[in-house]
């Protein structure tokens, strides 16, 4: 179990200036599970190029736009997971397993016409990111990781190219300045 700050499905982790790991660089990724052995999540804000309809033909009809497969992490890259909103709690299609209130990830296996109506949005992601028991702790006492409140809308922004910014600016106190920190700051 992860220790320290309250890490669980549907927060986000938003990585600091010291994550210097090219695959987690200036990301947010979205946490899908934590228990005893580790933690899952998807990685937000790397689209990749690739049209849904290419990869997975029937779901492209109900991704969210941008309409393309998204760099979920650097595990399992050949496999996809899809993460959805419902519209409405008390309509839950065959296939949904809650990650937190009305997101979840569908089952891909299921015929699309299952959910068909029930999603208010859904993006599917190739890989994810994973860390074993103690590892993400570890990373967030090294200061690799802000921990904050996830919202569903982060997961299916149209352009996520501001959305490491937009969640820090959001956030109370000091956090929210790290928002408007350069690139560099040497150049500051």
């Amino acid at each position: 179990m992860v220790d320290g700050p309250d890490v669980r499905a549907g927060m986000l982790l938003v990585a600091t200036p010291e994550l210097l790991d090219p695959n987690f660089a200036d990301s947010v990724v979205l946490i899908l599970d934590v228990d005893d052995n580790g933690a899952l999540g998807v990685v937000l804000n790397r689209p990749s190029g690739v049209p849904v309809a290419d990869v997975l033909e029937t779901w492209g009809e109900i991704a969210s736009e941008p309409e393309v497969l998204f760099r979920g992490g650097p595990v399992s890259t050949e496999g996809a997971l899809g993460v959805a909103l419902l519209r409405d709690g008390d309509d839950v299609p065959v296939g949904f397993r809650e990650v937190d209130g009305l997101l979840g990830l569908v089952d891909l296996d299921t015929p699309v016409e299952l959910v068909t109506g029930s999603l208010a949005g859904m993006r599917i992601f190739a890989g994810y990111a994973g860390w074993g028991a103690d590892q993400l702790a570890a990373e967030i006492d090294e200061g690799s990781w802000y921990v904050v409140p996830g919202d569903p809308v982060d997961v299916f922004r149209m352009d996520p190219g501001e959305l490491w910014r937009d969640v820090l600016r959001r956030q109370p106190g000091e956090l929210a300045w790290h928002s408007t920190r350069p690139v560099d700051p040497e150049l500051n």
